[in-house]
């Protein structure tokens, strides 16, 4: 031992009079410079043209990809005289391969008598003959040239010209149109948002057939390089938020994009919120509704939920159907759904409040039950509430989670036994399982999700100030909650209009909603200040004139008398 620590010393001490740098001690898991060297790079050549060998740039493919079996390259042979190669390549799954076999092999080797020349010669035959496919472009660098592999294009690579051609084939096997399940409608279209992007964009315009309805593209995300594209209609849409939207979504440097969601945390104006900024949605009509109101859409591909911008708060209360449905029945169901939202924020509070501090509040026949009621239970009423809600909690995630088979049936079975054995256990009052279970359906008749479930955040933070303060408590966090949301900011539009500031001709589309006809007043926060919703002159419907009763004739024309 005490030879191998003078080893050690000696060492160190060569190692300080060398003045190599740091000292670090032999690994076991250290690779040799021969091993780096032989590693790849993971940005090789990605600046760079291709080269003129086929060789070459297959091997370069090969070495990009990790030599993936999905990577599928075809070699033909053309110009026989000269020998001419040339390589098919396209990845396997996210291509047509009908499209391939149809537009590019077969034309190929059906004229091979015309390719005769050099190779910038045949280039250019392909290009403009030889393949019978729409979007021909042309890649000179390996990072176009990988771009577009990965698109789902179909390349291809003569020997001895540094150039590929591409070929647009995207295709392979993708969901097909169906009705949307998280936000269904008695009345209206039953088409729904898919995964494609192209798909999605398709949707929309089969229902705004303008030329003014304007797209711009992006790639985001370092990694993935996801397509996202904004939608808005020109001359409705208010620049200065179209520019807003644009910068964001240029500014956003992350690796991968997966989902709307991560748009939509990058780019929203408040992040210390429980509310929801950016509105999704995956029904085409309710993105051409707010289209044509001067919004923008922002679609993402791979999922078929689209994000809208702004999004104020009232919005989250409507429903597609609103539209759909005559205007006092549907001004009936909004009143309803933010009365839903209300009582799915305060009710427990409200009971906890009125039970603790304010018993003279309670008729006294209704008092007697529920004193009667809570004579065995041992905690109190805040402490009753949280675990019933904590309960409750667990059974809906569990029935969000399990097969939608026995999902549904887990969380309605388990929350009767539950409810009913913690009542006669004596854990909880009746009154308090009545409570919670409206509380519940209550934020489930909430539209949006998003919303909903900052209900059920919100809920916990009412029922500890009404455990502390009562009623007052729970009228100072209304008033909190009011301040809050008038704070919020969604794409400078702020997020209580038109109640805050307050925009009178712009209420008819709130709580309540006025008749189409009678809806003339532009959303002057969010439109173009020189657009008009409806028009300025729309008449009401009326009856004609004569509204003398529609009488049968005879077979010689004249009215019968009776």
């Amino acid at each position: 031992m005490n030879g191998l620590y003078i080893n050690v010393c000696i060492w160190i001490k060569r190692r300080i009079k060398a003045k190599k740098g740091p000292i670090s001690m032999p690994s076991f898991f250290r690779t040799n410079k021969r091993q780096q060297q032989e590693q790849p790079k993971p940005n090789m050549h990605m600046k760079q043209g291709l080269y003129t060998s086929l060789n070459e740039n297959l091997d370069t493919i090969k070495q990009k990809t990790g030599n993936s079996p999905d990577i599928t390259i075809r070699t033909l042979n053309i110009d026989v005289e000269r020998k001419t190669k040339i390589a098919i390549i396209y990845v396997e799954g996210i291509v047509d391969e009908n499209n391939i076999n149809e537009f590019i092999v077969e034309p190929i080797m059906e004229n091979q008598d015309r390719y005769d020349g050099t190779p910038q010669q045949l280039f250019d035959l392909l290009a403009g003959h030889g393949v019978s496919l729409g979007g021909i472009k042309i890649a000179s660098n390996w990072e176009d040239f990988f771009q577009s592999l990965m698109d789902g294009d179909t390349l291809l690579v003569i020997d001895g010209d540094n150039k590929a051609l591409i070929a647009s084939t995207r295709g392979g096997e993708q969901r097909s149109i169906e009705e949307p399940e998280s936000q269904v409608s008695v009345r209206g279209p039953r088409d729904g948002f898919t995964e494609s992007i192209l798909t999605n964009l398709a949707l929309v315009r089969r229902r705004i057939k303008n030329p003014d309805l304007w797209v711009e593209s992006m790639k985001i995300g370092k990694k993935t390089k996801t397509d996202v594209s904004i939608m808005y209609l020109n001359g409705v849409v208010n620049p200065r938020i179209v520019e807003e939207v644009r910068s964001r979504l240029t500014k956003i440097n992350i690796d991968s994009i997966l989902e709307s969601g991560y748009i939509e945390q990058l780019i929203e104006d408040q992040t210390l919120t429980t509310f929801p900024t950016l509105y999704h949605t995956e029904r085409p009509d309710v993105i051409a509704g707010n289209v044509l109101e001067g919004r923008v859409a922002i679609f993402i591909d791979g999922t078929p939920f689209v994000l809208l911008a702004p999004a104020v708060f009232i919005q989250f209360f409507q429903s597609v159907e609103d539209y759909y449905a005559r205007f006092d029945i549907a001004s009936a169901l909004r009143f309803l759904r933010s009365l839903n939202f209300l009582i799915s924020i305060i009710a427990p509070a409200v009971y906890i409040g009125a039970t603790t501090f304010h018993q003279e509040m309670i008729p006294t026949e209704l008092l007697i039950i529920i004193a009667a009621q809570r004579e065995s239970v041992p905690f109190p009423a805040f402490v009753e509430a949280v675990m019933m809600e904590i309960t409750f909690e667990i059974l809906r995630e569990a029935g969000i989670r399990m097969p939608r088979a026995v999902g549904s049936a887990i969380s309605i079975v388990g929350a009767l036994v539950i409810g009913q054995a913690a009542v006669q256990a004596g854990i909880v009052s009746p009154a308090m399982v009545i409570i919670v279970s409206i509380t519940a359906i209550a934020n489930f008749a909430t539209p949006s999700f998003a919303m909903a479930i900052s209900a059920r955040l919100i809920r916990f933070l009412f029922m500890g100030v009404a455990a502390i303060f009562g009623f007052y408590g729970v009228i100072l966090g209304i008033i909190f909650l009011a301040v809050h949301l008038c704070s919020l900011r969604s794409f400078g539009v702020p997020y209580m209009t038109p109640f805050a500031p307050l925009s009178p001709g712009n209420l008819g589309d709130t709580l309540i909603r006025t008749p189409l006809w009678a809806t003339r007043e532009k959303a002057n926060l969010i439109m173009n200040d020189e657009e008009n919703l409806h028009g300025e002159h729309m008449p009401s419907p009326k009856p004609p004139i004569n509204r003398g009763m529609v009488t049968r004739r005879n077979k010689k024309g004249e009215k019968d008398e009776k």
